[in-house]
């Protein structure tokens, strides 16, 4: 097997590609018939028409003699468009259904990282995978599959049928096809193949610029370097068109050379259909349509090496879509362990001697504590103690090195997929939709009526300004929610987990960024409306830990100082001074 059918054969055989062939085997395989009965058809209305050409041109008695021709002219006629108008329907008919499916399949394997997505993935990347890498795919299919079949099937049938007239004139012609249909792809391939992965890192490269560039676009603005990022950001954009300039200067002596090919093949059927008229195997009438049939037959072969070119693409934009698997080759879960779970009495969360490394670096070291149902837990330590670590290794999203997080005795890998039924989080900056300020606290609890929405919005003290509101709970709340203040989006956010009505809940920072009255207002409404869940409460400062039960100190990944606050304040000097400190 050369190169080239390898890589071909890998780009086929990818969970990505393979799975929805051989889920539309029915489409793929009228796709097939449909495609080469186009090619077919362009063949066989060549063939008569060149006959009835020549025929006509002997000036026959009667028009009955060339009816037959006639009608076969008007029949291939119709049938090549309507082939091909058929084949383009039933073709992108199977495209787009497994582009549907494959964006399904991108959607949920990301989903399942949400938590971690940020730290395995750049934006550019994501909009790389999104905007381009799926709609490579579609490329690969009408590209490169689908014509890459039709060639090798019609250059079988043409050989077969040739060498029903002549063995050794089909040999001739099967080498000089085999240079077309495997040599040129080939040669073509091993060219553009670094080419293809340059173009391919430099054009993610301007996909991360950009999203870097607008996610600081107002530091680029207050910093007067507007025209600096724009001419870096040309620069960038010109060298990828000159390496584009080089790749089509290939294409085009290429294709340049394709054509001479083709040209000594139509030469060479020109000599074999006047010798065999000479010598009396057919008559001179058959000349012209031996040669015509040439044309539609090499047409199918011209796309064939541009086709094989563009595997490089493929498989980059296949091996990036494939690392999101990387993430879900874990132990598989256990359906409905969480849902049941949360209807259960005695919901204790165990971090048993855990380790967790990220990229190699220790995050958490032998870490063991108990939070009892019911209790409520404030994190503490620095930035980088490995607080954000251990509320993603209670969700699941992470998978300890050693040891285990367990729920009730059940280790919450198993859960993952579902402990939105047993753990809420309430996160820095919590995401509100463009859309209603009913829908946006809908999301908790997709069944909860209006009444039920409106009665949360109460707890967390946002009904009155809610319905101060022109449009009160139909009010948009624009991207981001940035209709509202910093404290009310926390309020809404707030509102959508006592919808969600978890057991256990983890507040990460939720009054980062606030001023300190809006954050004391908050923190005493989530509390308040929180008496009777589990919390984990995580922060790098000390507001509101005296509403806490238990206070756990983290440091360099293990657990500093643990105790109640009253306790570790009258006792502890390291926590006197944090204290002093945070609390002037």
């Amino acid at each position: 097997m050369n190169k080239k059918q390898k890589t071909l054969f890998r780009v086929i055989t990818d969970p990505w590609v393979k799975p929805y062939l051989q889920q539309n085997k029915k489409l793929l395989t009228l796709v097939i018939i449909l495609g080469v009965g186009t090619f077919a058809s362009a063949a066989a209305l060549m063939f008569t028409s060149g006959f009835l050409i020549s025929k006509s041109a002997t000036r026959p008695e009667n028009v009955l003699l060339v009816y037959i021709p006639i009608v076969l002219v008007r029949a291939f006629g119709i049938a090549r468009p309507t082939f091909k108008y058929s084949e383009r329907l039933a073709s992108h008919n199977l495209v787009l259904k497994s582009l549907s499916s494959m964006r399904v399949k991108l959607y949920r394997r990301l989903e399942r990282q949400a938590l971690t997505l940020k730290n395995r993935y750049s934006s550019g990347d994501l909009l790389g995978i999104f905007a381009e890498d799926v709609e490579q795919l579609q490329n690969l299919f009408l590209r490169t599959i689908f014509p890459t079949i039709f060639a090798i099937i019609l250059y079988v049938i043409a050989i077969l049928l040739l060498g029903w007239f002549s063995i050794p004139f089909a040999i001739l012609m099967l080498l000089w096809i085999f240079v077309l249909v495997i040599i040129f792809p080939l040669v073509s391939l091993l060219v553009t193949r670094k080419r293809h992965e340059q173009m391919k890192t430099a054009r993610h490269a301007l996909y991360e610029n950009l999203t870097d560039a607008v996610a600081g676009i107002s530091d680029w603005n207050i910093s007067g370097r507007q025209a600096d990022f724009l001419r870096s950001y040309e620069n960038r954009e010109k060298a990828l068109d000159e390496s584009e300039k080089l790749m089509e200067a290939f294409k085009y002596r290429r294709d340049f050379l394709f054509q001479i090919i083709t040209a000594c093949i139509i030469v060479t059927m020109v000599f074999f259909s006047g010798t065999s008229a000479d010598t009396g195997e057919f008559g001179n009438v058959w000349i012209a349509a031996f040669v015509l049939v040439v044309f539609p037959i090499l047409e199918a072969f011209m796309p064939i090496p541009d086709a094989i070119s563009q595997l490089p693409s493929y498989e980059n934009s296949l091996t990036r879509m494939n690392k999101l698997d990387e993430v879900n080759d874990r132990q598989p879960n256990e359906a409905g362990l969480a849902e049941a779970l949360a209807k259960q009495d005695g919901l204790d969360v165990k971090f048993d001697d855990v380790v967790f490394s990220y990229s190699s670096y220790p995050t958490v070291q032998s870490l063991s504590f108990t939070i009892k149902q019911g209790e409520k837990i404030a994190l503490l330590g620095k930035s980088g103690a490995g607080k954000s670590t251990i509320a993603k290794l209670l969700l699941g999203a992470y998978e300890p090195d050693h040891g285990e997080v367990t729920i009730k005795g059940k280790n919450v890998g198993l859960m993952r997929d579902e402990m939105h039924n047993l753990v809420a989080v309430l996160q820095q900056k919590p995401h509100l939709f463009d859309s209603t300020v009913m829908n946006n606290i809908r999301l908790g609890n997709p069944q909860a009526s209006d009444e039920d929405v409106i009665d949360a919005a109460k707890q967390v003290k946002l009904h009155d300004f809610i319905s101060s509101l022109p449009e009160g709970y139909d009010t948009r709340m624009k991207e981001l929610g940035m209709r509202f203040s910093g404290g009310e989006r926390h309020r809404i956010a707030l509102a959508r987990i006592l919808l969600q009505n978890a057991p256990i809940i983890i507040l990460d920072e939720p009054t980062l960024g606030l001023d300190s009255i809006t954050e004391r207002a908050l923190l005493s409404t989530i509390f308040t409306n929180l008496q009777n869940k589990t919390v984990l409460y995580i922060t790098h400062h000390l507001v509101g830990v005296e509403m806490m039960d238990r206070v756990l100190f983290l440091e360099n990944g293990r657990i500093a100082l643990d105790g109640k606050h009253e306790h570790l304040l009258e006792t502890n000097s390291h926590y006197q001074q944090l204290y002093r400190l945070d609390r002037p």
